[in-house]
């Protein structure tokens, strides 16, 4: 398996880190630590050039200068994001001790960054950090993350701190609609490695009928629609019967919740009441197919109004983790 985790220095990216212990991932593999630092670098042979042709110029002189001295905080912010990469390699290691972990150092914009790299290390995952600390964080997801999420060609983990009152099973839900994601995102979650007690619930979500205000008072039409209702809660429990017997080869305890409402709302309140450490969600979950520029979907409003760590599960990217080799040293 091949993670790539983005690195900013923030408390957010420590949580991610802290996080990777209860991702489920396999003993060994590949890590890859990412930190930008969001500044421009103009090429200095052009500065040179320019600086020759004009060199009795005062107004090129002055440009010359300016050009410089950018060009000196720049070099400074580089230098703190490499601090950062090697400072998250050592704890990525420390966290993963059995995998290869690397770190690279860029600048420019981070998200884009942060997928370029992706579509060069050809990660399963991409790990990155929520929106920032304060309150709005629960409701906002942060730009760059809300990037990533959307443009990954991959699964992205969007992960967030988790304060341990007492040790606990780890809990999993897995919002489950029947879908090709739906069901790649069981498939991830049982190919993962989890301590043994873990648990894990399906989330399914109804439509209920519900008769209109004269036909409440008309007993044929009630009963007709309790009998829709109940045919579609068997029907979506039967749907759900796959991936538990799945899920359950895989040595988890899993069970399935059949819950009428809004999938934004019941899966991130029942992940909440029951204190799971993650939620799977597909890519293409309930029809909102999170591919490019596509905002404002249930998976994408999990992702950024949850409590818990969330992962978005990208068909392609589901498979058996195989652990290339890779150099522990961090690079520019």
């Amino acid at each position: 398996m091949k993670v790539l985790i983005a690195y900013d220095g923030s408390s957010c990216a420590e949580s991610a880190i802290d996080d990777l212990a209860r991702a489920g991932l396999p003993e060994t593999g590949e890590a890859e630590v990412i930190a930008v630092a969001e500044v421009w670098l103009p090429p200095p042979d052009v500065i040179d050039a320019e600086a020759e042709e004009d060199s009795d110029d005062e107004a090129s002189a002055y440009l010359e200068e300016i050009t410089d001295r950018y060009r000196e905080r720049g070099e400074k912010a580089v230098a703190e994001a490499d601090m950062f990469a090697r400072h998250a390699r050592l704890r990525v290691q420390n966290a993963l001790p059995d995998w290869h972990v690397g770190a690279t150092t860029t600048y420019g914009s981070p998200a884009w960054e942060i997928l370029t790299k992706a579509d060069t290390f050809r990660p399963d995952l991409i790990v990155v950090g929520s929106h920032g600390q304060s309150a709005l964080s629960r409701f906002i997801l942060g730009s760059i993350s809300q990037k990533v999420l959307t443009e990954a060609r991959c699964s992205v983990r969007i992960a967030r701190g988790r304060i341990e009152v007492e040790p606990a099973p780890q809990r999993i839900v897995i919002g489950f609609d029947g879908s090709k994601g739906a069901k790649a995102a069981v498939d991830a979650v049982a190919l993962r490695n989890w301590p043994d007690g873990t648990e894990v619930r399906l989330i399914t979500v109804s439509d209920p009928v519900v008769p209109s205000a004269i036909g409440r008072f008309l007993p044929p039409i009630v009963n007709a629609i309790d009998e829709i209702n109940v045919s579609e809660h068997k029907w979506l429990e039967k749907r759900a019967g796959n991936a538990l017997k799945k899920l359950s080869r895989a040595g988890l305890k899993a069970d399935v919740r059949v819950l009428p409402g809004n999938p934004k709302n019941v899966i991130m309140d029942e992940a909440e009441h029951w204190s799971a450490d993650c939620i799977f969600v597909g890519a293409n979950a309930w029809g909102s197919h999170l591919e490019r520029f596509l905002v404002g979907s249930t998976s994408a409003a999990i992702a950024a109004r949850a409590h818990c760590s969330v992962e978005i599960v990208r068909t392609q990217s589901v498979k058996k983790a195989t652990p290339t080799p890779a150099s522990n040293g961090a690079k520019r």
